[in-house]
């Protein structure tokens, strides 16, 4: 498909201190059910059983139970005692609240990225910018998401203030979720890519005020376009 390729950027990971551990059975579990609530093949408000899960995963259900006990605390699903287990619905009020926080936070990491990115930097993320993908396609849709996540933390690194991009990082990992619902209703292809590629451009004027200023237009604009096709679409899981 045409715009399918991805140039990973370099996010300088911490040095690794020690002998390296092999993930646990608990670990594999808990990053396998993060990754399908957070794609919704868990979907929202849906009840979900250690058996279940465990004669799914290959595994026993000590390590589902652990790996959900994380999840809880995570804020992904509920725990009912002696009921099981449902994946925390998405509402309108967790999307506004989220998009408002990532709003003060990306204004402020585009205005220092404005200051800070290199022109190779601003060259692997324009790239990043032009990524597009097919409603229809699942793997497409997992491919223009990713890059989404890539370009909005390689703005956040731009920055070089750590704590900054460490906040923005955790922030769009909770985003995703809201992402692949918007996504898969409505084609949002040209919006994604046209801004972008301005946010791209304003970078490389230097100008920190109007950076910051169009990357606030660019998070309220995906905060507007997503709660409008979740309210016109009546199958939404999503509730007020």
């Amino acid at each position: 498909m045409k715009g399918w390729t991805l140039t990973k950027i370099a996010l300088s990971p911490l040095p690794r201190i020690g002998p390296r551990r092999e993930p646990s059975l608990t670990d594999q579990a808990y990053a396998t059910l993060r990754r399908e609530i957070i794609t919704c093949q868990l979907p929202p408000d849906s009840d979900v059983s250690e058996l279940e899960l465990a004669e799914r995963l290959g595994t026993s259900k000590t390590p589902i139970r652990e790996a959900l006990a994380r999840l809880s605390m995570d804020g992904f699903l509920d725990i009912f005692p002696r009921r099981g287990y449902r994946i925390r619905p998405v509402t309108i009020k967790d999307i506004n609240d989220l998009f408002a926080v990532r709003s003060v936070l990306e204004q402020t990491a585009a205005s220092l990225a404005a200051r800070n990115m290199t022109e190779e930097d601003l060259d692997l993320l324009g790239q990043l910018a032009r990524a597009s993908y097919s409603v229809t396609e699942e793997n497409s849709i997992d491919y223009f998401i990713d890059a989404n996540r890539r370009f909005h933390i390689a703005i956040a690194h731009g920055s070089r203030n750590p704590r900054l991009s460490a906040l923005i990082v955790s922030h769009l990992e909770e985003s995703e979720r809201f992402f692949y619902i918007g996504a898969r209703q409505r084609d949002i292809n040209m919006e994604t890519n046209q801004e972008h590629v301005q946010i791209v451009d304003i970078l490389r004027g230097r100008d920190p005020d109007v950076a910051g200023k169009t990357m606030a237009r660019h998070i309220e604009s995906t905060r507007a376009g997503l709660t409008a096709s979740i309210l016109n679409d009546h199958s939404s899981s999503v509730t007020l």
